[in-house]
This record gives C-alpha cells, structure tokens and sequence, in this order.
C-alpha cells in the first residue's frame, strides 16, 4: 500500500488548496491517527485523519476522480464560500458533490464577469495556478478615454505598479466607436485586480471586464451568465495531459445521476434566460 503527502491528500479530498493545507498544517489544525501532524507527514488508506477536531473522508490517488466545471461569473458574486456580508458567492449554483468539494481555480473580484474553473481535484487545480505553469487570462475590457498606440505600446512594455512591474503579453482592439471602446487584453499572472490597475495607469477607466479565456479553455457562448457546464472525461484528459498530469478516472455516475444533471443543466439555462 502507497502512502502519499498529507497535504495533497486533504486538497484531493477537497478540504481546501495545497497551499491552505500546508498553513493549517503549521498551525496545528491536523491530527493524524490523534497525533498533530507536522509538515511533510505522509499518509496511508489506513490513516485517521481530522481536520479542526472533525473526521476527513480522505481520496487517495488511486480512488480519484477528476470533474471540471467551466462556470461563468456574473458580477455581484464573490469567490468565497461563505461571505458575513451575506453577499451571493459564486459556490451557490454549483452541483452538488457526493464526496470532497469544488475547488475554485483562481478567482475573478466582485466587479469583474466570466470564466472561472471549478474542479474536485487539488492536484489539478494547483497545476493549473502555480506560476510555473504559465498559464494566460485573456480579457474583453471596456474602456472610457482616449486609447491611442502609444498607449497600447507602454501596456505591453510594463507598467510599474503599486506590487512591482506588470504588462500585458498583448492587446488588442476589438470593437466600439466613440469613448466607450472593448479591448481584448492578456495578461500571465492572476494578481490582484491587475487588468484593472493596469488600464487605470494610464488615465482609462474599466466599466467592464470579463475574462473569457484561462489557458487552453475559452468560455463556450452556450454557458450564460450564472451557469455552469461540465467539461467531458476526454476534455480533462486533454487537459491533464497538457499539464503533464496523469489520467484519472470517469467519475461513476448511474443514469438516473447523468439524467438528473443534465435536468439541472436545462433547468438553470432556462431560468437565465427567463431574467434575461
């Protein structure tokens, strides 16, 4: 029997990222088999594992499944579970998961709509967000101001802002007369409010932005605002491999469960269109 890192075992199972396993770890909010847990511990399927004195049910590697969601933000949600101002988050329209739970791929801020991955899996989901995976963001911005080629030229060289130097790898116009014209920018890091910031650098002001591309991943046209779509089995494949991550397997469902997803699917999809 294979053990395996206590952190990543608890990302897997959905407690939380790789990195917030890690810190609680430090912090002593893991016990194994009643013992704390230090940082590095390895475990087996044998192993007890509780979480701020609560039992975890642990995934391991070999029992794994993998599920992304392409999910498209609308503004007003907030990409936190449980928000005290009882603000709406964007958790609430997600299906429901037997085991583990959605993991938030990166976050979009409040103000901003779009594309945001979800998946059941930790190990996909810091593949997918560490720096040296260099994976792009493409944006549609609308701007108010004068936006000229010399402006465009010094977004691309870098900007110095308040958290260091930041860029756009490319921008481009897309669309608009008059004041309000929409931009399609990229950038490589998902630093805070950075498009924003950016643009704001040079005297614009953003009254719109959605993303519409994570990596290899566009926002399909037929998943509207504050509905979800579920990547299939040979997408994700494509996608771990890209990541060089191995395969895992199908998720099990009977057909009652597929039946009743893709009920959910067209019952969401109708009730956007009805406020549209």
């Amino acid at each position: 029997m294979s053990d395996e890192k206590l952190h990543k075992v608890l990302a897997r199972s959905g407690v939380g990222s790789r990195r917030e396993m890690e810190r609680w770890i430090k912090e002593g909010r893991v016990s194994v088999n009643d013992a704390v847990a230090s940082l590095g511990d390895r475990i087996s399927e044998g192993d007890k594992v509780n979480v701020d004195g609560h039992p975890v049910n642990l995934i391991f590697d070999r029992e794994a499944t993998r599920r992304v969601l392409i999910y498209n933000k609308p503004v007003g949600e907030i990409c936190t579970r449980h928000d005290p101002e009882g603000r709406p988050t964007v958790f609430r329209h997600l299906p429901p998961l037997k085991e583990g739970r959605w993991i938030a791929i990166g976050r979009l801020d409040i103000n901003t709509s779009g594309l945001l991955l979800f998946t059941t899996d930790g190990e996909l989901a810091n593949a997918l967000m560490h720096p040296s995976a260099q994976i792009d963001r493409e944006y549609a911005v609308r701007v108010l101001g004068n936006v000229d080629d010399a402006m465009l030229q010094r977004l691309k060289d870098g900007v110095l802002l308040e958290d260091g130097m930041a860029r756009f790898t490319d921008v481009q116009f897309f669309d608009g007369e008059g004041a309000n014209k929409w931009f399609h920018c990229v950038v490589m890091e998902g630093r805070n409010r950075e498009v924003r910031r950016l643009w704001e650098s040079q005297e614009v002001q953003v009254n719109r932005l959605k993303r519409v591309r994570f990596g290899p991943l566009f926002l399909p046209s037929d998943v509207r605002s504050g509905t979800w779509k579920e990547m299939s089995v040979k997408e994700v494949n494509s996608l771990s491999k890209m990541l060089e991550l191995k395969p895992k397997k199908a998720p099990r469902m009977s057909i009652a469960d597929k039946q009743k997803l893709e009920r959910r699917y067209k019952k969401q999809r109708a009730r956007r269109q009805e406020g549209d």
